[in-house]
């Protein structure tokens, strides 16, 4: 029935895939924006551990309102999907940042997120073999490219120094950022988008708390300014954004995009985030991307316009849920 009036509707379906794009994109953004804020705390004496609970407790705190207005006062939907949203905060909010944070320690910034970013491959190859949902060659096509666009805009072309620890954690990042797109991706819960958001964050902020006090990881705070770009700001400023948009904008702009998309597409629409991540650090740390880089990102658009020419070629193209 579903496909029937998808079919019977294409305006309405084209609206509707033009939304999500846009919500990926916002959220790409977003996301994007977190490492060149994130930079300046870390070097003026921020632990990563401290400087990311912050940033998933601020957003839990500025998202959980909306959720609970989303609700609507629907708490049994809440009940029923309590399992999904611990799930949801522990492995795809709170796994995949100590993840990427524990790889950075023993490898390059740009390799780490790199093996991160193969996520949209283990999306497809997960969709083959759990849902049988065959990607195209077309699909496959895409990914190819996207994956070179990545390899270029990161920079990685001359090779990097790797270790065995560092890959671990990075693939560890990989699982939980699959795992987003997929659970993300269910809208058979009923759960609206930001009350799914507002429930991951509080899980992630709780769980990274939790490793906080174990001594897994780090905090150490303090009240230093910090810099971007030649100008000095005090330290609460990129702690507000931080929270505010690489969390609350970012977790639910992107449950939004991926429920209009599903999570095949959504997941390489999100491989811009590292465009707008070189761009950020661009206007920021006055980090200038190369014509490579520049390149790289030409190549991952060509990549997204080739899986959606897949999905669209498929009988049908939305993700079954997990």
């Amino acid at each position: 029935m579903a496909t029937l009036v998808h079919d019977a509707n294409p305006t309405g379906a084209g609206v509707r895939t033009a939304s999500g794009i846009g919500f990926a994109l916002l959220s790409a953004a977003a996301f994007g924006l977190s490492g060149a804020l994130a930079r300046p705390l870390l070097d003026a004496g921020w632990s990563a551990g401290a400087t990311v609970l912050v940033r998933i407790a601020l957003g839990a705190l500025i998202v959980v309102p909306f959720g609970i207005h989303a609700l609507r006062g629907r708490w049994g939907l809440v009940r029923r999907n309590l399992g999904l949203i611990g799930l949801y905060g522990a492995l795809a909010v709170a796994a995949p940042q100590f993840a990427y944070f524990s790889a950075i320690q023993y490898m390059q910034v740009g390799s780490a997120l790199l093996i991160e970013f193969t996520a949209p491959a283990a999306v497809v190859v997960w969709l083959w073999l759990a849902h049988g949902q065959r990607p195209r060659a077309i699909t496959l096509a895409g990914a190819a490219v996207a994956a070179l666009g990545l390899v270029m805009v990161l920079d990685l072309l001359s090779g990097a120094d790797l270790s065995t620890a560092g890959v671990l954690w990075a693939l560890g990042a990989m699982v939980g950022c699959a795992a987003y797109f997929l659970i993300s991706a269910d809208d058979s819960t009923g759960l609206p988008p930001l009350s799914l958001a507002a429930g991951g964050l509080v899980v992630g902020a709780v769980t990274l708390g939790l490793l906080g006090l174990v001594g897994l990881m780090p905090m150490r705070a303090n009240t230093a300014s910090v810099e971007y770009a030649g100008s000095s700001v005090s330290w609460w400023v990129p702690l507000l954004l931080l929270g505010l948009v690489t969390a609350a904008v970012a977790y639910g702009a992107g449950i939004a995009a991926i429920r209009r998309l599903g999570s095949r597409l959504a997941s390489f629409v999100a491989l811009s985030e590292v465009v707008s991540g070189v761009i950020w650090a661009w206007v920021l740390l006055d980090e200038l991307p190369r014509a490579i880089q520049l390149l790289g990102g030409v190549l991952i658009v060509l990549g997204v316009v080739g899986v959606k020419l897949g999905e669209r070629e498929t009988a049908n193209p939305a993700p079954a849920p997990v």
